[in-house]
């Protein structure tokens, strides 16, 4: 058996081994982007042409830091809230209920506010910005 002592270097490079990561890293990329996303389902309501002559009830639910719950600026629990919301829509059907949660409120006191909207049907919307501002 004889040994080649020439060792002759190589011409080529074999790319097929990167070729086969780009396919897979592409592939994965594909698949991460269009991963659907899941979330809460709003309908938004259609703007109407004519002006609105009657005058409802508005309350408004302010969702606080901590958690605590202001309903037009007086402190109360979830169960008080149901309570008179409960009343109001007694008194008024169509009434509403604006929704103002703070910038460092946690999501879950808001969406349990908007939940308990949901539960009395009662006419709701969230306040975006600043009144009067």
């Amino acid at each position: 058996m004889q040994i080649n002592t020439e060792a002759k270097p190589f011409d080529t490079i074999n790319v097929t081994p990167m070729l086969d990561l780009a396919y897979v890293l592409l592939v994965v990329f594909i698949l991460m982007t269009t991963a659907s996303v899941q979330g809460l389902t709003i309908s938004m309501p259609k703007p109407s042409n004519k002006p609105s002559t009657e005058k409802h009830d508005l309350r408004i639910v302010q969702v606080m830091p901590g958690g605590q719950l202001l309903l037009n600026g007086v402190g109360l629990s979830i169960e008080e809230l149901e309570a008179q919301l409960l009343a109001a829509k007694a008194a008024d059907a169509q009434m509403s209920v604006a929704i103002k949660g703070h910038a460092k409120a946690q999501y879950a006191s808001i969406v349990a506010v908007v939940d308990l909207c949901n539960k009395l049907q009662v006419n709701m919307g969230l306040i975006t910005a600043k009144i009067g501002s």
